[in-house]
């Protein structure tokens, strides 16, 4: 059976002082993850543990994201996550600060025809 993809679920977090891109990264599923409510699992009568989701992250250093982490967020399925480049560093050089944006990309995917 091949798999389709049944949801594309998009999200943006921050981490404002302290520069961290895991923080920020979970805030972005955490975004995208309250944009969505997944019925169609429970009326097609789906075992969420057969769930394929994968998660993409972007931000400007991919390397600083722990993507265990986020991986953990996720409630449901078998859960891949990738930090890619993208996002936005704003750097705030009077302080010595930086405010790190990133963006999720969270697809769902289920056996079909």
């Amino acid at each position: 059976m091949t798999k389709r993809r049944a949801i594309l679920e998009m999200g943006m977090g921050n981490d404002l002082h302290g520069g961290d891109y895991t923080k920020a990264a979970i805030r972005a599923v955490q975004d995208a993850l309250h944009h969505s409510s997944l019925t169609f699992i429970r009326t097609l009568g789906i075992d969420k543990s057969t769930l394929e989701v994968n998660v993409t992250i972007g931000v400007q250093h991919p390397d600083k994201v722990d993507t265990d982490a986020v991986a953990a967020t996720l409630p449901v399925g078998k859960v891949t996550v990738k930090a890619v480049k993208g996002g936005l560093d704003v750097p705030d050089d009077e302080v010595d600060d930086t405010a790190v944006i990133a963006n999720a990309g969270i697809e769902v995917w289920i056996d079909g025809a």
